[in-house]
């Protein structure tokens, strides 16, 4: 018995070395593989945020092209319906409707009550300021002239346009301490959401609040998103946009 009880004592001897020797084994890091480990995190998140946060802005550059062929495809309707004319300004007063709010009919998205402000097509994700209800501004250029001068007050038929290619009608709305954020149709500055001079284009300096930039110098990259009058959308850069791109009769 003696012998048999030797054998059982050293087995669980054994048994309990082993348990040591297994926890051992199953030691935490040490403090030098914990800097690696942090290290090797942090370059990871240095190679993919900056891709991730690019992939966000792309997203937003989407979803503001399609808010522009949907106002497009408004404007084109809104043309059909009333004998080939469309908005050129954002005036407002009595029976005179700015142009975002004579879209809504024509519009995959439903105002609430006749209130525009439950339409977000008319939103850029990427507008800094959450709360501006109107991040377009429409060409309200008049006249010849390249550098411009008065806006164009009333509807305009598409066929007065030469070049509707290469003519845009919507922009990406500049931001700035000089730029009012409309959050309803009649507030007074919503007259200002129209380009009808040159000092209006992104590559201005103005920040007047009647003669300041309109048109957004960098929303999207280096440049914005237009709506020309053929209803295509594209990318224009701050450098290559010129007057000549707002004037209907050149």
């Amino acid at each position: 018995m003696k012998v048999r009880e030797q054998q059982e004592l050293g087995s669980r001897i054994e048994q309990l070395a082993g348990r040591v020797v297994g926890m051992r084994e199953r030691r935490g890091f040490t403090l030098i593989e914990l800097l690696v480990v942090i290290a090797i995190i942090a370059l990871l998140m240095g190679i993919l945020v900056p891709v991730l946060r690019k992939a966000r802005e792309q997203g937003k550059d989407v979803v503001c092209q399609n808010n522009m062929r949907q106002i497009g495809l408004a404007a084109n309707f809104y043309a059909d319906h009333y004998d080939l004319y469309i908005p050129r300004s954002a005036e407002w007063g009595g029976d005179i409707k700015p142009w975002f709010q004579l879209f809504m009919p024509f519009l995959a998205q439903k105002a609430i009550r006749d209130d525009y402000r439950s339409v977000d097509i008319f939103r850029c994700p990427s507008y800094p300021d959450k709360e501006q209800t109107v991040c377009y501004v429409v060409n309200g250029w008049r006249g010849q002239s390249n550098n411009g001068g008065s806006m164009q007050r009333v509807a305009t038929k598409l066929a007065d346009c030469r070049n509707p290619a290469s003519t845009i009608y919507l922009a990406d709305n500049e931001d700035g301490p000089w730029r009012t954020i409309i959050k309803k149709a009649t507030d007074r500055d919503v007259t200002r959401c129209d380009v009808f001079r040159q000092s209006h284009l992104p590559m201005s300096e103005s920040q007047g609040t009647t003669d300041g930039r309109r048109v957004a110098r960098a929303r999207h990259r280096n440049g914005c998103n237009s709506l020309l009058l053929d209803w295509h959308v594209e990318w224009v850069t701050a450098e290559e946009m010129t007057a000549e791109m707002w004037s209907f009769e050149d």
